[in-house]
């Protein structure tokens, strides 16, 4: 396989890797520019480094946003506001010299736990990204599914009650919002996890509804697309008791409903900050092919 170059743009940082066929290399960070100029300026003058360095064939790119691989436009909106809703990625291949793929960043990671990561070896899975809000990304043949607006895997719009969405209430945002409002105080959402281990019962009800949203949540998924793997990313993914406790719901769930007879396999995932980059090494040779 040639080298590729790979950018993952982000709304305060956008990071730079090569891939050499096997792994990633040359880790670069610039700070996220502020104009569509300053922006190509940026992208350019690195691809041209790794062109020159490493004799790059492509580039892969994450980006924020909903990606439209038909037409090269990030459509939706994002913290990055110019880069949305014009054919971005043509002008890119223009700049660059060079072939360009582009994919949804919670797309780019769901992709390279696909790869090699937590859901390795299966042909479908549900990824979810839990963070400020609930996002996530949907793969059906090792393809992701984009839908037919480009909303696929936009998990945090579902329900959870007759008014509040998965983001409302499955986040440890979620967590922090509802102990504090009825504690009157100012606690973090890992400040309320350690104050329900304590026995807090207060606590224990702030991180149970977070539990049973995302519970509630995956159960629903896996009987609408029944994936072989349920993969969740996030900074939440590193707290020990997430998994425990996800399955712990689920199974209550499964005993009200008799006739549930599949039990999800929810894994955390293995990538974290590299899970971008490696998603859009995968993205580029599932768009190109494999050199």
């Amino acid at each position: 396989m040639n080298n590729l170059g790979l950018i993952d743009i982000g709304g305060t940082s956008i990071k730079f890797a090569v891939w050499d066929g096997n792994q990633l290399v040359e880790h670069v960070v610039r700070k996220t520019p502020h104009t569509l100029d300053e922006f190509y300026s940026v992208l350019t003058s690195e691809v041209f480094t790794m062109k020159k360095n490493y004799q790059i064939t492509g580039v892969g790119i994450s980006s924020p946003g909903a990606v439209n691989k038909k037409t090269g436009v990030i459509e939706g909106a994002s913290a990055i506001p110019y880069i949305h809703n014009f054919e971005i990625q043509p002008e890119l291949e223009k700049r660059f010299g060079l072939k360009v793929s582009m994919e949804n960043d919670a797309n780019c990671a769901a992709l390279a736990e696909l790869e090699d990561g937590a859901g390795q070896g299966a042909d479908s899975l549900v990824f979810f990204v839990i963070g400020t809000g609930v996002g996530g990304s949907v793969i059906v043949n090792h393809k992701i599914w984009h839908g037919a607006h480009l909303f696929g895997g936009e998990f945090g719009y579902m329900l959870s009650s007759d008014d509040q969405t998965v983001s409302n209430l499955g986040t440890s945002v979620s967590v922090a919002a509802h102990y504090n409002q009825i504690a009157k105080t100012e606690k973090t959402g890992k400040e309320v996890f350690n104050l329900a281990k304590t026995g807090d019962e207060l606590a224990i009800e702030s991180v149970q509804r977070m539990y049973w949203t995302l519970a509630k949540g995956i159960y629903n998924l896996q009987y609408s697309f029944d994936p072989e793997k349920v993969v969740i990313g996030g900074a939440v993914s590193n707290n020990p008791d997430l998994i425990p406790n996800i399955n712990k719901n689920i199974e209550k769930i499964r005993k009200e409903v008799k006739i549930a007879s599949i039990k999800p396999e929810v894994v955390a995932c293995k990538y974290t900050d590299q899970a971008n980059l490696r998603g859009a090494v995968v993205d580029f040779d599932q768009t190109y092919g494999k050199n």
